[in-house]
């Protein structure tokens, strides 16, 4: 079977035993079950097809490329395990640096939450995971919902939906539906959070669409009295789409955290440069890759061992990507140890770089650097 062979197979076949159509994920979540019962020798993974292999389907995959001793610790970080889809114009990927996201599993924990909804987060959805499973303390438990079916593999149906951001659609119908209605609205809709890393090409509109859909799903489990709450949400998006965030949600600010994501494939990364150009030229009217990597514009990738992408002081770009979220900024601690400080004017922390502006009364820079005041514009303004 070919990778993208698996990823077109329908999401209903027919059950041999009854004539009924059944989702393809509780298919796929007891191959699963089967898998994880195997002694070690016998775990395996063809990379060619993306699947993990039973005994039965050894003769398939003889001459692909087999991953053998899968094991269980394997099992639990499909993102590392899983190949990048093959066509890159469609899917590149792009997932979140683990420090980052060890950064945000921590905030989550320490901001009272029990539940996060992952909306195309599966690095997110698997730390949450790997806490719960080692934490006897830690009570978080998630939902992914990702367009990539590829994970459905690895999760039952009641921790992964596969799912379509762009139009709010769930590819197994009421039953997966149901099963993220249930997760919103548990303990009347208390303790959860959104989380979601759009890909950044794609438009905020449709976006804000779908977000809202989700945010009605969760207001039906709200009672009377909390009928004004808000479903909290942290959006990862670059900071040049803030005013366009800002339009469909005015309540959401922009944190000064920047985010790193990992690159998962060299192909990807020319692809991505390409993407990120296209965005930037529309923003600044940039036209080539080195004119927007003169001004810091390229997101900053978190490579050990690549010395322009690379975190720290011998990195030399900084990244563009921030959250955006509808919680009080005050009450979301941001590292001391990677630079952020706490500014009591503007009640939030911020990066060192961006001092506080007595002018204009706030910490103005959006891009990591340190801002100036414009006296004839009367506002600061990029460097």
């Amino acid at each position: 079977m070919q990778q993208n062979e698996f990823l077109l197979l329908t999401p209903w076949v027919m059950c041999s035993t009854n004539l009924k159509y059944i989702p393809l994920c509780f298919v796929v979540s007891c191959r699963y079950l089967k898998f994880i019962e195997l002694p070690l020798s016998q775990r395996k993974f063809c990379q060619r097809c993306q699947q993990l292999v039973l005994p039965d389907d050894g003769e398939k995959h003889r001459e692909h490329q087999i991953v053998g001793d899968v094991s269980i610790t394997q099992l639990k970080r499909p993102s590392q395990l899983l190949c990048p889809l093959e066509n890159k114009k469609t899917n590149a990927q792009y997932l979140f640096a683990d420090r980052s996201c060890l950064f945000l599993v921590d905030l989550l924990s320490t901001l009272g939450f029990r539940r996060v909804l992952c909306v195309g987060t599966p690095r997110l959805h698997e730390l949450i995971r790997l806490k719960a499973s080692g934490d006897e303390k830690s009570n978080i438990k998630s939902l992914l919902l990702d367009i990539d079916f590829r994970y459905s593999q690895f999760y039952m149906e009641d921790s992964f939906c596969h799912y379509n951001m762009f139009n709010h659609h769930f590819f197994d119908g009421k039953a997966a539906l149901e099963v993220c209605r249930t997760f919103l609205q548990e303990d009347k809709g208390e303790g959860v959070i959104m989380v979601t890393d759009p890909p950044f090409g794609g438009l905020v509109e449709p976006l804000a669409v779908t977000f809202k859909k989700l945010i009605a799903m969760w207001k039906e489990g709200q009672s009377q009295e909390n009928n004004r709450k808000e479903l909290p949400i942290f959006w990862i998006f670059p900071y040049f789409f803030e005013s366009r965030i800002c339009q469909f949600f005015p309540s959401f600010c922009m944190l000064d955290y920047q985010y790193f994501i990992t690159l998962i494939s060299s192909m990807g990364e020319i692809f991505y440069l390409k993407m990120l150009l296209i965005i930037i030229h529309f923003h600044r009217r940039f036209i080539c890759v080195d004119e927007a990597m003169k001004y810091g514009c390229m997101l900053e990738v978190d490579y050990d061992n690549h010395a322009l992408y690379k975190h720290g002081k011998t990195g030399r770009k900084q990244s563009p990507v921030r959250i955006f979220t509808n919680i009080p900024p005050n009450k979301i601690i941001l590292p001391i140890e990677e630079g952020y400080r706490f500014c009591s004017l503007c009640q939030r922390y911020v990066s060192r770089e961006n001092q506080h502006c007595e002018h204009c009364n706030s910490c103005t820079s959006k891009d990591g650097r340190k801002w100036n005041h414009c006296f004839l514009c009367k506002k600061c303004v990029k460097p």
